[in-house]
């Protein structure tokens, strides 16, 4: 019997499986490259390590790879009845959520976490902005992560991968010298993990940081592989950085070798189409020139694979995409369908967008201002988010109310850019 880094037992025989399946938890934790090899080497050394297999299925899930996921399963053996308590219980939870069966898998993820709080192949589940909280779509969410993952603090200590989502729970909430305390010491204790270096991107975005976070994130994502989970979404902010400092060329270099939905193929597609439609949009609204074709391919990529609206944060990116490209009917459709628990804020997404692509400012500024009375509810960081309060800007720009603009943007994001819209550049 062997015990994971978290003092949990994982049932195999073989200790090559085990240290693969070890290195595997401990990159799919970091957002590194190598995960998907690690827990097939796992699996080679033992097919009955059934763990492994989870823990490869679980990686496509977050890779949006909906069709590996039910090859690893449907390849995964039976629950052994030699299974202790607990891996019976993590096994169970995790097959709910590979299922796709939500509800019950968080009502059961409760219930594991309270007798095994120490299990961060579960625990990570629920934590960060794209987790199951981050995308539950309720009122109150980011509040809840926090109270989640506080919850969690004292299971935990000075794990690396536990203070950076700490660190990042409490970011999202304003608490920003609390997240520097927390994220510099997860970096300390794993400087290689990507969504570390993630989070300290976010932090020196929140602080206004430009310049640092520039240096910072070039300097650390030259060891990143592209086949990193982590590796288009950190791309996007060094784009967006450049694209703040007037370096339009860098930002155009980064979006077509590491973010351009054509060679989508090495990262989440989730990834590839809100960063493609949120990058040409923040550069459109500094004044750079997107050509049609440019928005064309993002609207096909997002009707390519999230073709029935259902996740809000892809939804209204998409409605993005499909406005600026002229997609009328692709509009039309996440109106009409737009579900889940945010659908009433893709529905507002979709007509606000849709009217500052026709320049109808004042009906724009109705729709987002509905929108951004709780805009948390659509899913992502505040970064991303920063889409809605700069779109609103745009529009009380072209209304003349340029110092209504300004006044709304030092209220509401105090360290932003005011030079992200253009013609707000004093």
């Amino acid at each position: 019997m062997f015990k994971d880094r978290y003092d949990n037992r994982v049932s195999t025989s073989s200790g090559k499986a085990f240290d693969a399946y070890a290195l595997g938890v401990d990159n799919l934790l970091a957002g590194t490259d190598g995960v998907e090899a690690a827990f097939e080497l796992a699996i080679k050394e033992d097919p009955s390590f059934l763990q492994a297999h989870i823990g490869l299925a679980r990686q496509w899930q977050m890779r949006g790879e909906s069709t590996q996921v039910k090859k690893v399963l449907q390849q995964a053996p039976d629950i052994p009845d030699t299974l202790s308590s607990f891996e019976k219980s993590h096994v169970n939870t995790m097959l709910l959520l590979l299922s796709g069966k939500i509800p019950a898998a968080i009502k059961s993820i409760d219930e594991h976490l309270r007798d095994y709080p120490r299990d961060a192949v579960v625990a990570q589940t629920c934590m960060g902005v794209f987790g199951l909280i981050g995308f539950s779509g309720q009122p109150g969410r980011e509040s809840e992560q926090l109270a989640f993952t506080t919850s969690l603090a004292p299971h935990y200590g000075d794990d690396w991968w536990f203070l950076g989502q700490y660190a990042f729970a409490q970011l999202e909430v304003g608490q920003l010298e609390k997240s520097a305390t927390s994220i510099e010491r997860s970096l300390t204790a794993q400087p290689r993990s990507a969504h570390n270096a993630h989070i300290r991107t976010h932090l020196y975005y929140e602080n206004g940081e430009t310049a640092a976070g520039l240096q910072y994130l070039t300097d650390w994502r030259r060891g990143l592989s592209r086949g990193a989970l982590m590796h288009c979404h950190i791309a996007w902010h060094v784009a967006l950085w450049a694209l703040e400092q007037g370096d339009e060329k860098k930002m155009w270099d980064i979006f077509d070798a590491d973010i351009l939905p054509a060679n989508g193929d090495f990262g989440p597609s989730l990834n590839v189409l809100t960063d493609a439609a949120a990058l040409l949009f923040r550069a459109q609204l500094a004044g750079v020139d997107i050509p049609s074709s440019r928005w064309k391919a993002v609207s096909e990529f997002a009707l390519s694979q999230f073709p029935k609206p259902g996740m809000a944060f892809a939804d209204v990116h998409a409605a993005v995409a499909h406005a600026f490209a002229g997609n009328v009917e692709a509009i039309a459709k996440l109106i009409s369908d737009a579900r889940g628990p945010a659908g009433d804020l893709v529905k507002l997404s979709a007509h606000a967008f849709d009217a500052i692509a026709k320049k109808q400012w004042p009906e724009a500024t109705r729709y987002l201002a509905d929108i951004l009375v709780d805009h948390a509810r659509v899913g992502g960081s505040r970064a991303q988010r920063d889409l809605f309060q700069f779109a609103l800007a745009l529009c009380l720009l072209r209304q003349g109310r340029a110092d209504t603009a300004r006044l709304f943007l030092a209220i509401n994001r105090p360290l932003a850019p005011v030079s992200a819209v253009k013609d707000l550049r004093v």
